[in-house]
């Protein structure tokens, strides 16, 4: 019989042979950054997304190899997890491994035994204190040194493989926006400091410098994003400071980071700190981490769902085609399972919407696509259903949940931030407000046609409106590469009758998409129409579409980074090369 210390050894092999090639495609970082191969740094996003479950598979074949495991001896494993516990004692990413040994337990068992006996439901090691043989932040003290030094210091206390081509610039432009923004800053605080962590933050053409500003009582994280202009050298391009617009850089809409660290909770606990608004499992899978931010979502679920007593509703909002969405009020997510069935126009298959909700985890979400976190197996307590919820879960999703005992399980779903839909928030917006989102609804249009993406059905009630004012987009049933569309004008009628008539008089292909065609749909409020067409009226030109086809046919993503155009410091010209154009999209 396999001992339990062997299993236990097995599973943390598996687990340090995954980080091991997380970090080693996580360290090109910096060689792509600094060879500026962006269709190198989108393949690596990409590809580094499935390791994880390539790992839990080789290791749940191996064990069903090397062990009997026809049956779950609990003692038996009661005792391997005391045995991985222990051998996660020095280690500098017990939390992750505690992961990885949850997937491969639930990978071989039934649902009935996850529990914290055999699982690790609660963690058993704390991570607050660990960290690397180098400290994972520095101080800087500007009252001491000057700001001017502090900040050519941070700048050059990284070896970014290549010269800034104008420091004295850089630093001039960094000095004048703490004076702009900090007039006070500079005055004589004993606890003055600017604590930065260690390492860059890689993500699409940007590596960030984050930390914060320790003034007094006060602190304020920021961000500095530093850009390759592939010709003459590296460059500031903004300054970013306080908790919005840091919120906005790890936004659940936006790719993951590649951090390259051996211990991920000092980078956690430091943001997390600096971030108080982003939750753990925010900050875990903002850095790439997206497995271990389903563990420390659903331990903060569990808490929540035991100090609470309100019930799971149907979301608000126009009921979708293809997913029944439920939320629970007091808490800020909502849970989307896959209908049975779809009824027309809808021509799509349960395995084709899993494959559209992969689409989005690969892609780079540019800012403008929810996140989810996907579960299987998903255990609810029953009492806290509403019976309309209930009965609308039996009638149009029954082969997706079961009932056993006091519980429901739902065998498949995928968890998102709560937003509000856009046609919601249209209706009891003012002016002011229905102008803003108007703009970020269009600027959500032209982001994703930038990065390949077509929404497909673009109706408002696709798009939601988070608590920072930004426009999401989060119903993927439809979603396609923009470069597999067709976009066309309707010729003109060859007689005036045919106008009339319920049937167009051209022919449409199954990839053809008539824009003109939206405002009939999309525009029908007098005050969204009159919004829209002086924002983006000429996205209702098919030239306009296919214009956009052509620049990511010729030249790859359009950049978007995660401030406004207008943030950026005028001086220097857009970022260009030859596998991506030079377009900045507005944040907002």
């Amino acid at each position: 019989m396999t001992s339990a210390t062997h299993i236990a050894r097995t599973i943390l092999d598996g687990f340090d042979a995954h980080y091991a090639s997380f970090q080693q495609i996580t360290a090109g970082a910096l060689q792509r950054f600094q060879q500026a191969d962006w269709d190198a740094v989108q393949a690596a996003s990409r590809e580094r997304i499935h390791y994880y479950d390539q790992r839990i598979a080789e290791t749940t074949e191996q064990l069903r190899r090397e062990a009997d495991l026809a049956e779950l001896d609990e003692p038996l494993w009661q005792q391997v997890k005391l045995a991985y516990v222990a051998l996660l004692h020095a280690h500098r990413q017990p939390e992750l491994a505690e992961s990885f040994y949850n997937s491969v337990f639930c990978s071989l068992f039934h649902r009935r035994y996850f529990n914290n006996r055999n699982i690790f439901v609660r963690p058993s090691v704390s991570t607050e204190h660990i960290d690397s043989d180098a400290p994972s932040y520095r101080c800087h003290y500007p009252n001491r040194d000057g700001f001017a030094r502090v900040i050519r210091d941070i700048l050059t206390g990284f070896d970014l493989g290549q010269p800034f081509a104008d420091l004295r610039l850089d630093l001039r432009n960094c000095l004048r926006f703490i004076r702009a923004r900090y007039p006070d800053a500079g005055q004589r605080h004993q606890n003055l400091q600017l604590a930065v962590l260690n390492y860059p933050f890689f993500r699409n053409k940007a590596a960030y410098i984050i930390g914060k500003l320790i003034n007094g009582e006060d602190e304020t994280p920021f961000a500095v994003p530093i850009l390759n202009d592939e010709h003459g050298g590296l460059y500031v391009d903004t300054v970013l400071a306080g908790q919005s617009e840091l919120a906005n850089v790890f936004s659940f809409a936006r790719a993951y980071f590649m951090v390259n660290t051996d211990v991920p909770a000092a980078v956690v606990n430091f943001l997390h700190r600096a971030l108080p608004c982003k939750t753990k499992a925010d900050l875990y899978t903002a850095i790439g981490l997206q497995k271990h931010g389903k563990t420390e979502f659903y331990r903060d679920f569990l808490h929540h769902l035991k100090y609470s007593g309100d019930q799971f509703v149907t979301a608000p909002g126009i009921k979708g085609m293809v997913m029944n969405v439920f939320t629970l009020p007091s808490y800020p997510y909502v849970f989307k399972i896959i209908k049975d069935r779809f009824p027309p126009p809808k021509e799509l298959t349960r395995e084709q919407v899993k494959a559209k909700y992969q689409l989005v985890k690969q892609h780079d979400r540019v800012g403008r696509m929810a996140d989810s976190w996907e579960y299987s197996q998903a255990a609810f307590p029953v009492a806290r259903f509403s019976t309309e919820l209930l009965e609308e879960l039996q009638r149009e999703s029954p082969s997706s949940i079961e009932f056993e005992d006091d519980q429901i399980i739902i065998r498949h779903l995928y968890i998102e931030r709560r937003m509000t839909p856009l046609d919601m928030f249209i209706h009891q917006a003012d002016d002011n407000e229905l102008h803003h989102v108007i703009k970020g609804y269009g600027n959500a249009l032209r982001q994703l046609a930038g990065a390949n993406i077509f929404p497909g059905d673009m109706l408002l009630k696709n798009f939601g409106v988070t608590c920072h004012g930004r426009v999401v987009f989060y119903d993927y049933d439809e979603i396609s590469y923009l470069t597999e569309c067709n976009f066309r004008r309707i010729p003109a009628a060859p007689y005036p009758e045919f106008e009339m008539s319920d049937e167009p008089w051209y022919s449409v292909g199954p990839h053809d998409v008539f824009p003109e065609e939206w405002g009939s749909f999309l525009l029908n409020d007098a005050r969204v129409r009159k919004v829209f067409l002086e924002l983006h009226g000429e996205l209702l030109d098919a030239e306009f579409w296919q214009q956009k086809q052509a620049t990511v046919a010729a030249h790859g993503y359009e950049d978007v980074f995660p401030y406004a155009r207008a943030r950026r410091f005028s001086h220097r010209r857009d970022v260009t090369g030859p596998t991506v154009s030079a377009t900045h999209s507005a944040a907002a």
